[in-house]
């Protein structure tokens, strides 16, 4: 008896498992495969947006330190480039030319700044060019005198000057509050150093710096003078020019060769 009961027991347990209806198996198999699957489908999109992150990171890296291997692209082209030429003659005032043309086909703003501006300052110290057009800036050192264990000539002046750029919208009054209105547009084009020259040495170096200093000279006379005036001339306070004049009185005599006429 025993025995038949725990046999009926046994089929008692396989038949509950037998009513089981099948589709809720089913449903229990496939909540947990979709279950799974989902958590496969999270995993391998954070693994995407890992990758697509680390991605990005790194094309940014490359893009940056790409940016920075590439030269400026520069606004203003220097004559010399990155050397300001001085004749060595110490105690005394010196003068050096620097010739800075435009070559962007919009209007730049130019400055100079030096790291001694006590003993050096620059003509013009700052302008606006238009596109293509040029000028010569004249820049003046006091020459310390050397020391007793240096020589004349190799004298080296630790003294350096730099060029900064930045575009503008049209023509406008220069003034230096441009470069920091809008210092994060500002460039630096050149960093110039000071190379001394004996002044009684012929060089084609001191002979082109000669004649670059003549032209700024002369170009700085052309300033100096007063516009042509293309109007009336003006003899004195409160005169008509001679022209005005020379009408008023061919008026007149038309005048009165009309009352002769009529008087007769």
């Amino acid at each position: 008896m025993a025995v038949d009961s725990e046999k009926s027991g046994a089929d008692g347990k396989v038949w509950s498992l037998c009513k089981m209806p099948f589709w809720q198996t089913s449903i229990a198999s496939a909540s947990s495969s979709s279950s799974v699957a989902s958590a496969s489908v999270s995993s391998q999109s954070q693994i995407h947006e890992a990758v697509e992150r680390s991605s990005l990171h790194s094309s940014n890296a490359v893009s940056s330190m790409a940016k920075s291997l590439l030269p400026t692209r520069r606004r203003l082209r220097l004559d010399p480039p990155n050397k300001l030429f001085f004749p060595y003659e110490p105690g005394k005032q010196v003068k050096s030319a620097v010739g800075i043309k435009n070559i962007c086909k919009s209007h730049v703003a130019f400055k100079f700044q030096t790291t001694a501006p006590k003993s050096c300052y620059m003509r013009p110290p700052g302008g606006i060019l238009s596109p293509g057009e040029s000028i010569i800036a004249t820049v003046f050192k006091f020459v310390e005198p050397p020391e007793s264990n240096e020589k004349p000539i190799d004298h080296r002046s630790k003294v350096k000057f730099k060029i900064m750029s930045l575009k503008v919208k049209g023509e406008m009054d220069y003034v230096p509050e441009l470069f920091d209105e809008q210092r994060d547009q500002v460039a630096v084009e050149q960093i110039l150093r000071v190379v001394f020259l004996d002044p009684e040495r012929p060089t084609p170096a001191l002979e082109k710096l000669k004649r670059q200093l003549a032209e700024a000279e002369a170009a700085l006379e052309t300033r100096k003078k007063p516009p042509e005036d293309t109007g009336p001339r003006i003899v004195g306070e409160g005169l008509v020019i001679d022209e005005w004049k020379e009408r008023r009185e061919r008026y007149l005599a038309r005048q009165q060769q009309v009352e002769g006429v009529d008087s007769v």
